[in-house]
């Protein structure tokens, strides 16, 4: 079963523990899954007893992505994909990077795809030193959507973020501390006891001052105009292209994709 989990053990201290869970499956995100995520972000944002959110995955893993085997019924035609990237997808993530309490990602295995970009959007990310990122869509014939490369271009900038989409390799949490994307990195036995520590520390500070703090360095971030709808037309494009059919395709059928350009 996919879901989303809220444990509310330590409200009383400040903080909230949302996890990812479809253990079965590295914890892919399903639609059910974004759109939990998101219903739990926006009341969180809320309630006023929150000063903190930690964010982490089910039974060691953060998560792997999007759960690409419903790619075929939620993402089957343009008018659909459009729905699922700037309907359901990017709301989450929007939700998550204004809501106005701090966040920290507790990472922990496989963060790659969809769970880099949830990573992404939150305000601290807190990894073991096993752990494992990059967003090999490239393999699956597509783009990172403009909703969700939004906050990964913020957080690490063009030249990283132009990196990891180009090769689409998989990295260890090093390099991922490295290029930007992540705030510490830990032993994998003390992730959560790390995690923990951070939520106290988050939650102890004076909450209007973490809000307006969030509020002041998003409106200070340089402003990006919206898209016109043939920008978004053509951010989507691909959608009945032979190579991303052809990537799908391959990923559920567990083969190498075989890519023609068009």
């Amino acid at each position: 079963m996919s879901e989303v989990l809220r444990d509310d053990r330590a409200l009383d201290e400040g903080w909230v523990t949302l996890t990812l869970s479809n253990p079965a499956r590295l914890n892919a995100i399903s639609v059910a899954m974004w759109r939990s995520l998101r219903e739990h972000v926006e009341a969180l944002d809320a309630d006023a007893r929150v000063r903190a959110i930690v964010i982490r995955g089910a039974q060691g893993n953060f998560a792997a992505g999007a759960d690409i085997e419903e790619f075929p019924a939620e993402r089957g035609s343009y008018d659909a994909l459009r729905r699922y990237h700037g309907e359901i997808i990017g709301p989450t993530l929007e939700a998550l990077a204004r809501c106005r309490h701090p966040s920290v990602a507790l990472i922990e295995g496989v963060c790659v795809g969809g769970g880099l970009e949830i990573a992404a959007h939150c305000d601290l990310r807190i990894a073991g030193e096993s752990a494992r990122f990059g967003v090999p869509i490239n393999r699956l014939g597509f783009p990172m959507a403009p909703g969700e490369l939004r906050g990964v271009l913020a957080l690490v900038g063009r030249a990283v973020a132009l990196e990891i989409l180009l090769e689409g390799r998989v990295f260890g949490a090093t390099e991922a501390r490295e290029k930007g994307l992540l705030t510490r990195v830990v032993a994998d036995e003390a992730v959560e006891e790390a995690g923990r520590a951070c939520a106290r520390r988050l939650a102890a500070g004076a909450p209007l001052a973490a809000q307006l703090n969030k509020w002041l360095i998003a409106r200070l971030a340089p402003p990006v105009p919206p898209l016109s709808e043939a920008e978004w037309q053509q951010a989507f494009s691909y959608w009945d292209s032979q190579d991303h059919r052809e990537g799908v395709a391959a990923f559920l059928e567990k083969r190498p994709p075989k890519f023609e350009g068009r």
